[in-house]
């Protein structure tokens, strides 16, 4: 039988919002437990599905404590569940993440957070060189359907180095490569739920494959792993 989110879950989320404070959730922790245990069933349901179609190396879930040191939120708790899903390095890139949250702020991800900067600079310079494979990829009608376009953080102008008036400077200014997809509650609730994240995730395969194509390869194409 296929995993599914419960109302609970939600619900604990919700009324953590309300009362984010230790001893609240020490009053609570056991049930907190039981759902969490619930949830960990979900995401190894979502892991076992991606293997049935990509090469992945581990399924990490995030705690519930917040690291709030630098943070001016000194809530100690998340209001979510998270977890990552990581391709099998060094000839796969890109990784998976599936975020459950109540009052409709659940999401999956996939792409690229956080680029090390040899990487960053390798993508770009290969936008930079050639855009149409990856403007292919992300123009398709079914794969922009269901992931959009890219998300995430990008320098105002140009990176150093690189022209401002370049024609794929819209690619090459990024410094992430993500692309999201919401989920209201009532479809996380749903018991078609996983299946819509694995079909979702098999989706974004062509972008995968070109990005580690690129990744794996220096700018004559020659493989560097």
């Amino acid at each position: 039988m296929t995993p599914t989110v419960s109302q609970d879950a939600l619900d604990f989320f919700k009324k953590l919002e309300q009362n984010n404070n230790r001893d609240w959730f020490n009053d609570h922790k056991t049930e907190f437990k039981a759902i969490e245990s619930d949830i960990k069933k979900v995401y190894q349901a979502v892991l076992e599905n991606l293997k049935k179609h990509d090469d992945i190396d581990g399924l990490k879930m995030f705690r519930i404590y917040r690291d709030v040191r630098f943070s001016k939120n000194k809530a100690p708790y998340k209001t979510h569940f998270g977890g990552s899903f990581h391709r099998t390095k060094p000839k796969l890139r890109g990784g998976y993440y599936l975020h459950i949250q109540p009052n409709n702020e659940s999401f999956i991800a996939t792409g690229f957070w956080e680029p090390v900067p040899a990487d960053l600079l390798r993508i770009r310079k290969e936008f930079e060189m050639d855009d149409q494979e990856i403007r292919s990829i992300i123009s398709d009608n079914m794969f922009k359907a269901i992931w959009g376009d890219f998300v995430g953080d990008e320098v105002k102008s140009a990176p150093k180095g690189f022209n401002k008036d370049h024609k794929a400077i819209d690619l090459i200014k990024k410094k992430q490569y993500i692309f999201t997809k919401k989920y209201t509650d009532k479809q996380v609730l749903s018991p078609d739920f996983l299946k819509d994240i694995d079909l979702s995730f098999k989706a974004i395969r062509p972008y995968f494959d070109y990005m580690s194509d690129v990744l794996t390869t220096d700018l004559n194409g020659e493989s560097i792993i």
